[in-house]
């Protein structure tokens, strides 16, 4: 059942990528979009808590408020990715972010250091060079830098979250305050860049966005809470498959056996940094 609910969430989250990039196609601003992504998480995690007479204050607000830094920062970076480059390689850069964390062990983990850190390392950015030559063009590689971007981020994120979890703080918590700075975040920019062109199609993308966007959340949280971490580590690589193939139906995407071995390195040093740092007991 573990399995079932990770592959559901790895295809939420894929079909969230196809809403973002189908938004901005139809006149959405990124900033509306980032708004749509957080706002039914903070409406349905309020109403939640409300029935449930559950405390809404943090046990730290200041592992909040680096993991909201790291982790809004992140989301704005993978969107703008997304919105420019084809779905699969956005996708497989915004999955680096546990090569970030081999790197920052092997830079500061002092006893961390291995091998196996090292060759995970060196494979995934040999992956990152493989999705990139032959997926991009000339004008799209500030997008490509932002989208590793957003996994650097994201791998900081992780630290926090791992950090909250260790004093207690309950998964739901994590996310309503993520939302919240999500939210916050996209109004600072509709303020600054204006309320966006979207048609109806446009729209309509943008529910999908925060639907699809808050049930690959609840349902990665749930496999994450039922069985293996290892296991559900494993599984949520398979949204770079998941987007893949939406990028090849939707947009007509068409990637080489080049890039198919890059998406395959990356989720292949990514499945393996997780493992290592899964086995050491001292890791961060």
């Amino acid at each position: 059942m573990q399995a079932l609910w990770m592959l559901v969430a790895s295809a939420m989250f894929a079909a969230m990528g196809s809403f973002v990039k189908l938004a901005t196609e139809h006149g959405a601003s990124l900033p509306q979009v980032v708004l749509f992504r957080g706002l039914p998480s903070v409406i349905l995690l309020l109403i939640w808590a409300r029935a449930g007479r559950q405390s809404i204050v943090p046990s730290s607000w200041k592992l909040h408020l680096w993991r909201n830094l790291s982790g809004v920062t992140s989301m704005w970076l993978g969107f703008f990715a997304i919105s420019h480059l084809p779905l699969a390689t956005a996708t497989s850069l915004n999955y680096t972010a546990p090569l970030f964390i081999a790197c920052w062990m092997l830079g500061w983990g002092g006893a961390q250091r291995d091998a196996v850190r090292i060759i995970a390392v060196a494979l995934g950015f040999l992956g990152v060079i493989a999705v990139l030559r032959p997926s991009i063009n000339e004008d799209q590689w500030l997008a490509a830098l932002l989208g590793m971007g957003a996994g650097a981020m994201s791998a900081i994120a992780m630290l926090q979250i791992r950090q909250l979890g260790r004093i207690g703080e309950p998964e739901w918590r994590t996310v309503l305050f993520f939302s919240v700075g999500v939210c916050l975040s996209s109004i600072g920019g509709i303020a600054y860049e204006g309320w966006g062109q979207a048609d109806w199609s446009g729209y309509l993308s943008l529910v999908g966005v925060g639907v699809a966007g808050l049930f690959g959340q609840l349902a990665m949280t749930r496999a994450f809470g039922v069985g293996s971490a290892l296991l559900t580590a494993a599984l949520q690589y398979s949204t770079i498959i998941f987007a893949a193939l939406l990028g090849m139906g939707l947009w007509g995407d068409r990637l080489d056996a080049l890039a198919w071995a890059g998406m395959g390195l990356i989720i292949f040093a990514g499945l393996l940094s997780v493992w290592r740092t899964m086995r050491d007991p001292k890791a961060a």
